[in-house]
């Protein structure tokens, strides 16, 4: 799952998972777990959430399960695994200020477009976090062409939750 704050790749993970049979690992949830004891930083605490999710990605994988987890081309690659980059694509701002200041945030996530994580003090704001949006949109971390990945981007732009049948039209015309 891939896209800004705001695109709703949560609740397209959430969405996907039943219809694939797949275990969704939270890169939020671990890594606001991660902050919660307050002996990290921030920064750090990303790290960490990843290295985390990869774990448990890969036990899953062990185990036979497909996985919905952040950045795991080469974990698909090393246990044989189909790899897909779902891309959750929104390029209006002002609706994912809106989206995100709706939720109730965990510690890792943002509150609104200009404000960043409370835990993230390094975290840009005001015009430089629109600066910083703009750029997640214009330039995401696709796979590279080389990488053996099928890519999928669902415009989210209207609810979400009335996305994922795309996702998984893409996956199945792209499996034949």
């Amino acid at each position: 799952m891939s896209g800004t704050p705001g695109a709703g790749k949560s609740t397209m993970a959430k969405l996907l998972g039943q219809p694939l049979g797949a275990v969704v690992i939270d890169h939020d949830i671990i890594k606001s777990t991660v902050l919660a004891d307050g002996n990290i930083s921030f920064d750090q605490a990303a790290k960490s959430a990843y290295s985390l999710c990869w774990a448990l990605a890969e036990s899953m994988m062990k185990q036979g399960f497909s996985v919905i987890v952040d950045n795991g081309l080469r974990l698909a690659e090393l246990f044989g695994f189909e790899y897909w980059y779902i891309e959750c694509r929104v390029d209006d701002l002002d609706l994912m200020d809106e989206r995100l200041q709706k939720r109730v945030p965990l510690r890792s996530q943002r509150m609104g477009v200009d404000h960043p994580p409370v835990d993230a003090s390094s975290c840009r704001q005001g015009e430089e976090s629109r600066a910083l949006f703009r750029r997640w949109i214009e330039k995401p971390c696709r796979p590279r062409e080389d990488d053996k990945a099928s890519v999928a981007v669902v415009d989210s732009t209207g609810n979400p939750e009335g996305r994922p049948d795309y996702a998984l039209e893409q996956m199945a015309l792209q499996a034949r």
